[in-house]
């Protein structure tokens, strides 16, 4: 396949397009700021998905398009002026690529679209399927319109899927990253109140879920269906914040005693401190009805592999 990947050099978009590098796909990397050409490297093209640029182009006869570029959601306090980044940098960038793919006289006919399960908001003990309502709170009015951004192109010749990824386990940085000092010195413990879901993915199934919506097809003998419109990126194995503390301090052989309140953590990070303690508990059966298989099922498993 020939693949245009916005956000490339992030956590799950440099995984991505390493992964695909090693099928034999031929990788079109965007980037704000020039990237050193390597060997086993994207073809690397400088430009804001946001904004019209010659990477355009790019997309004109690839086979696929997958959008993970947004400023990032987690890294400050939620003011106005950076809720209005959050949004335009999603909202934006979406309508443009839309609206370049719809101009193409040899389109995509793959389409995969970030999302997060922030989409549903906290929910409490719901089991949030993918027709699961959304929720009213920013995020979740963000997640609704960034994928109605995208879905709003679909056609019989475009498949769209909008992943709506967890909280994605990685060993290269991401929220695992943030929590690890303190659990390993000994201060770690639940974030908010212990019995709140926490939605999370592997940063391997994060990028295999990718993979397959990109390559997934309809099988009527086997019963299955191709990946399309929102899939819940997240593992089979769902977790409460209480579990995932004691988890993560079992295999790092620490004590996970010392909760942190959310009321404490509101006077510094305001709005945002609410997505370190999600309360969402989302459900996989998507991705499992079309075929995928989990590389990492269980937490204890994933966090080992993280931290081996």
């Amino acid at each position: 396949m020939r693949v245009f990947v916005t956000g490339a050099t992030g956590l799950v978009g440099s995984a991505l397009c390493t992964a695909l590098l090693a099928r034999g796909d031929d990788v079109i990397g965007l980037s704000r700021v020039p990237q050193p050409a390597r060997e086993a490297s994207p073809r690397w093209l400088v430009g804001d998905p946001a904004i019209p640029g010659p990477w355009q182009d790019e997309i004109e006869g690839a086979s696929a398009v997958v959008h993970l570029a947004g400023e990032s959601i987690a890294s400050g306090r939620w003011t106005q002026a950076r809720k209005a980044r959050l949004v335009a940098s999603r909202i934006d960038s979406t309508r443009l690529i839309a609206k370049t793919i719809s101009n193409c006289a040899d389109p995509p006919t793959v389409w995969v679209n970030a999302s997060a399960t922030g989409y549903y908001g906290s929910r409490g003990e719901e089991l949030l399927g993918e027709d699961a309502s959304p929720g009213d709170d920013f995020l979740a009015r963000l997640c609704c319109d960034w994928e109605a951004e995208a879905l709003a192109g679909a056609s019989e010749m475009l498949r769209i899927v909008c992943m709506r990824f967890g909280v994605v386990l990685s060993s290269r940085g991401g929220a695992l990253a943030k929590m690890l000092p303190p659990f390993r010195l000994g201060l770690g413990g639940p974030v908010g109140p212990r019995d709140r879901w926490f939605p999370w993915i592997h940063e391997h199934d994060a990028v295999g879920l990718l993979v397959h919506a990109l390559q997934s097809e309809d099988n009527v003998t086997h019963g299955r269906q191709a990946l399309r419109g929102p899939v819940n990126a997240t593992a089979p194995a769902t977790v409460r914040m209480g579990e995932f503390a004691s988890t993560l301090g079992e295999v790092l052989r620490r004590p996970a005693l010392i909760p942190v309140p959310l009321g404490l953590l509101r006077i510094p990070l305001g709005e945002f401190a609410a997505l370190l303690s999600p309360g969402q508990r989302v459900g996989c059966e998507r991705a499992l009805a079309a075929g995928y298989r989990f590389a990492h099922p269980t937490l204890v498993r994933a966090l080992r592999e993280c931290l081996d």
